[in-house]
C-alpha cells in the first residue's frame, strides 16, 4: 500500500492519521518533493492531487473517500461507532466541519492580507462557538477517538499558523486539541514540515 501524500496539506494529515491510528503499514511517497512521484500522481488521479491511495490494484482519492475505505478495510480499532444513530449524527458534524471549518482553513492557505484575515477571524468565532461541544466527552460525541477527530486534530494543529489563538473562550477546544495532539499516532502523523509549523507560530 502506498500513500502518494504532501507535507502540510491538511487532507493528507487526516489520512496519515488514520494510518497511524490503525497501525497500517503504508509507504509514504511526499509528492512535494519527489519529481518522479509527481508524474506518477498525475497518471493515478485524474484531479492530480494528494491524498492518493493505492492499494494494489485499487486507486482512491479525496480524503473522506480514503478514510472511510480504511476503517471498513481495517476495522481494528473501529473510528466510527455501530450503532446507526451514533454513526449518523457523527457523519453530520463532521459534514459541518468540512463545509464550515475546513473551507475557512483553505480560504487562509490559499489567500493573503485581509481576506486571509477574514477567514481567520471567521474560524476563530466559529470554533469558540462549538466550545461546548467538547465539553461533552473525551472526543467528538464519543469516549472513543472517531473519524470526526482524525479530521479535526490537523486543523486545530495548524491555527497558530493560521494566526487563530482562541485564549480563554476556547479552552474546552484546546483541552480537546491537547489529548488529540498528546496520542502516539498524531505525533507519529505528522511530517516535519508540520512540525515546524508549529515552532513558527
Amino acid at each position: 500500500m502506498a500513500l502518494y501524500s504532501s507535507e502540510t496539506s491538511l487532507d493528507c494529515h487526516r489520512v496519515r492519521f488514520v494510518l497511524a491510528e490503525k497501525g497500517i503499514n503504508v509507504d509514504i511517497v511526499n509528492v512535494s518533493v519527489d519529481e518522479s512521484a509527481a508524474a506518477d500522481l498525475a497518471e493515478l488521479n485524474p484531479y492530480n492531487q494528494a491524498p492518493t491511495l493505492v492499494d494494489r490494484d485499487l486507486v482512491l482519492y479525496d480524503a473522506g473517500v480514503i478514510n472511510d475505505y480504511l476503517d471498513e478495510r481495517y476495522p481494528h480499532p473501529p473510528l466510527m461507532p455501530v450503532d446507526p444513530v451514533s454513526r449518523a449524527q457523527l457523519r453530520l458534524v463532521h459534514h459541518r466541519i468540512l463545509k464550515d471549518w475546513y473551507s475557512l482553513a483553505y480560504e487562509i492557505e490559499s489567500s493573503t492580507g485581509k481576506k486571509a484575515e477574514q477567514a481567520a477571524k471567521q474560524l476563530k468565532e466559529s470554533i469558540i462557538a462549538a466550545n461546548e461541544l467538547f465539553k461533552m466527552s473525551d472526543f467528538v460525541l464519543s469516549d472513543e477517538l472517531s473519524l470526526v477527530d482524525c479530521t479535526l486534530g490537523p486543523l486545530l494543529w495548524r491555527l497558530s499558523h493560521y494566526g487563530v489563538k482562541l485564549g480563554k473562550p476556547g479552552a474546552s477546544v484546546e483541552a480537546y486539541a491537547h489529548r488529540i495532539f498528546s496520542r502516539a499516532s498524531f505525533k507519529s502523523s505528522l511530517t516535519q514540515a508540520e512540525r515546524d509549523l508549529m515552532l513558527a507560530a
